[in-house]
C-alpha cells in the first residue's frame, strides 16, 4: 500500500460473478489499490494457463484426476474459461481428501475464478508477484469455515523465497537472452537481484564450471476443509529461472510414491502434513546450493593460497555479501516452519481424540525434522562465512606482508641515500673549509694593503715579497688554529685531546717521514 497516495472509495457497481475479483469478495480492494499491487498488470503477458491437477484419495493413493480427458492436465484459454469455471464449480468425489491445482503462465482470468472460488485474499498474488515473503492463516473456527463460501475453508499461504541451483548439464539450462527477452521476462526476479553479465542469475552467478545460483520462489495456498482441501501453486510465469507448475506437480507425485509419506497419511488425515512434504523442496534445493558454493570456496582458497591476485578479494566479499543475505532467507525458511507447526487447524477437532493426537505428534515430529535440517542449513552456511573470513584475512595478510617487506627495501635503501648524502655533504664542506683557509688570509691582506692610510700608501714602501710573506706566515697560523680546534679531522686522531692536537703539525711530519723510511724497505723486500 502506498501511503502517500490517498485512499478512495469505488463508487461503481461491483461485478459479483469472478470477473469482479477481488472486489466482489474483498471490498476494501478498490480498483486503484488493485492497479497499484500490479497483481493483474504482471498476468497480462500470458495467453493461456496451463493447469496440473493431482488428487490425494482417502486410500492415501495420489492420481491425477481425469479432467477434461487429459489426464490431469488442462490449457485454459480465452476460449474456455467458462468450461474452467464449471469444473470448478462441480462438486468433487467424496473419497478426495486432498485436490492440488499448480497453474503455470497464470492469466488474469484464472487468477479471478481461483480467487472466486476459494475466496483468496488478495495478498496471496500480490506479495508473490511482489517476492514479499509472508505467512498467514485466516481467522479460523472450530469444525467449520470462517467466510461465506460454499466450502467451509481454513485457508493458510506461505511465500517462500530460496535458493536454487542450474547445473551447467542440466537440460533447462537457459540459452544467452537478448536485451529484449530479458525485458519481456523482467518479472523473474526484482530488479535488484539481476546480474546482467548473465541474465536471471542471482549473484554470485558462474559458481564453478558455468553452474549458476539463483532465488526461485515457492507460493503456496491452502484451504483446510473438514472434508476436502485443497492446495493451490501460484506460477505467473513458466521460465526456466522458476520452478514450473509440470515441476511441482511430479514433485508431489514423487510424495505419493514415498513409503515414508504413506505410512505418515496413513496414520493421519490432516492435509497440513501434505504442506509440510512440500517444503522438503525448497530445503534439498538449499542443500544443493550449499554444496556448489563449498567446491566455489575451497577453489577460491586455492587460489589466494597460490597468487597474491587483488581481483580474488572482491569475489571473497560478494560471496560474504550473499551468504549473509542467505541468512536472511534460511530465517524466514525456518519461521515459515514454525508457523505451520503452531498453527493449529480446527479442522481436525471434529476428528477422534485418538486421531487427533496422533495428527499433533505427527506435525510435532515432522516440523522438527525440518527444522533440524533447517539448522544443519545454518550451520553449513555460518562454516562458508567463517571459511571466507579465515580466506580475506589470508588475501590481506599475504598483501600486508608485501608491504611492509616493500617498505623495508625502500627505506633500507633511504638509509643509503642518507649516507651517501651525509658523506658528500661532509666532504664538500670540508673542501670548502680548506679552501676558505687558503683564500681568506690572502683576501684579508689584500684589503688591508689596499686601504688608503698613510701607512700603506705613502711612496709605495710595500713590496709583492712582503704581501706573499706576511700572507703564507698568517695562512699557515689560520690552517693550524683550525685543525687543532676540530674533533674530526685527518691530522689527529678522532677525540684527541688538545695538547695532542696542539702539536699535530710535529705528529703530522713524523709520520710522513716515518712512511718516507718504510718505503725503501718495501721496495728492497
Amino acid at each position: 500500500m502506498d501511503f502517500d497516495v490517498e485512499s478512495t472509495t469505488s463508487t461503481t457497481d461491483i461485478d459479483q460473478s469472478w470477473r469482479g475479483y477481488p472486489q466482489n469478495q474483498f471490498g476494501n480492494w478498490t480498483p486503484d489499490q488493485v492497479g497499484r499491487s500490479k497483481m493483474l498488470e504482471k498476468c497480462l503477458g500470458n495467453e493461456s494457463s496451463t493447469i496440473y491437477w493431482t488428487d490425494v484419495d482417502d486410500d492415501r493413493s495420489f492420481a491425477s484426476p481425469d479432467i477434461e480427458g487429459n489426464h490431469g492436465t488442462m490449457v485454459v484459454g480465452s476460449d474456455n474459461e467458462d468450461r474452467f469455471w464449471d469444473i470448478l464449480q462441480k462438486e468433487r468425489p467424496e473419497n478426495v481428501r486432498v485436490r492440488s491445482i499448480f497453474v503455470d503462465d497464470l492469466t488474469s482470468p484464472v487468477l479471478r475464478m481461483l480467487g472466486t472460488t476459494y475466496n483468496i485474499e488478495p495478498f496471496f498474488f500480490t506479495s508473490s508477484i511482489n517476492w514479499i515473503p509472508s505467512r498467514y492463516q485466516e481467522a479460523p473456527v472450530n469444525n467449520t469455515g470462517d467466510r461465506k463460501s460454499r466450502y467451509s475453508i481454513l485457508d493458510i499461504t506461505i511465500t517462500l523465497p530460496f535458493v536454487r541451483t542450474l547445473r551447467k548439464d542440466s537440460r533447462s539450462s537457459p540459452t544467452p537472452l537478448t536485451t529484449s527477452s530479458r525485458n519481456q521476462h523482467s518479472g523473474c526476479f526484482p530488479s535488484e537481484w539481476y546480474v546482467y553479465q548473465d541474465p536471471y542469475i542471482h549473484i554470485p552467478t558462474s559458481v564453478l564450471d558455468g553452474s549458476m545460483l539463483f532465488i526461485d520462489l515457492l507460493a503456496i495456498h491452502m484451504i483446510r476443509d473438514v472434508k476436502t482441501s485443497t492446495i493451490i501453486s501460484y506460477h505467473p510465469e513458466s521460465t526456466w529461472c522458476r520452478t514450473s507448475a509440470k515441476r511441482l506437480n511430479s514433485l508431489m507425485q514423487l510424495v505419493g510414491g514415498s513409503v515414508y509419506w504413506q505410512k505418515i497419511f496413513e496414520k493421519s488425515k490432516d492435509p497440513t502434513l501434505l504442506f509440510l512434504a512440500i517444503l522438503w523442496y525448497p530445503l534439498y534445493a538449499w542443500d544443493e546450493s550449499f554444496e556448489l558454493l563449498y567446491t566455489h570456496v575451497s577453489e577460491l582458497e586455492s587460489k589466494v593460497l597460490q597468487t597474491n591476485d587483488m581481483e580474488l578479494t572482491r569475489d571473497l566479499h560478494v560471496l560474504q555479501a550473499h551468504l549473509l543475505h542467505y541468512r536472511s532467507l534460511l530465517h524466514n525458511f525456518e519461521v515459515s516452519v514454525q508457523f505451520i507447526a503452531k498453527t493449529h487447524n480446527p479442522a481436525m477437532d471434529s476428528s477422534e481424540v485418538s486421531e487427533r493426537d496422533e495428527s499433533e505428534k505427527l506435525m510435532k515430529t515432522e516440523s522438527e525434522n525440518l527444522l533440524s535440517e533447517i539448522d544443519r542449513l545454518e550451520k553449513r552456511r555460518e562454516m562458508l562465512t567463517n571459511r571466507l573470513k579465515n580466506v580475506m584475512d589470508l588475501a590481506f595478510a599475504t598483501i600486508n606482508l608485501n608491504d611492509s617487506t616493500q617498505t623495508r627495501e625502500l627505506t633500507e635503501a633511504t638509509v643509503r641515500d642518507s649516507a651517501a648524502m651525509k658523506q658528500v655533504s661532509f666532504f664538500s664542506e670540508t673542501k670548502i673549509s680548506y679552501l676558505t683557509m687558503i683564500f681568506l688570509p690572502a683576501s684579508f691582506l689584500a684589503s688591508v694593503f689596499g686601504m688608503n692610510v698613510g701607512e700603506f700608501s705613502n711612496g709605495g714602501l710595500q713590496t709583492l715579497a712582503h704581501y706573499a710573506e706576511v700572507t703564507v706566515s698568517l695562512t699557515l697560523l689560520t690552517i693550524y688554529v683550525v685543525v687543532t680546534f676540530q674533533t674530526h679531522s685527518t691530522f689527529h686522531d678522532h677525540n684527541a685531546p688538545f695538547l695532542r692536537r696542539a702539536v699535530w703539525p710535529v705528529l703530522t711530519f713524523w709520520k710522513m717521514m716515518y712512511k718516507l723510511r718504510e718505503k725503501p724497505a718495501e721496495d728492497m723486500v
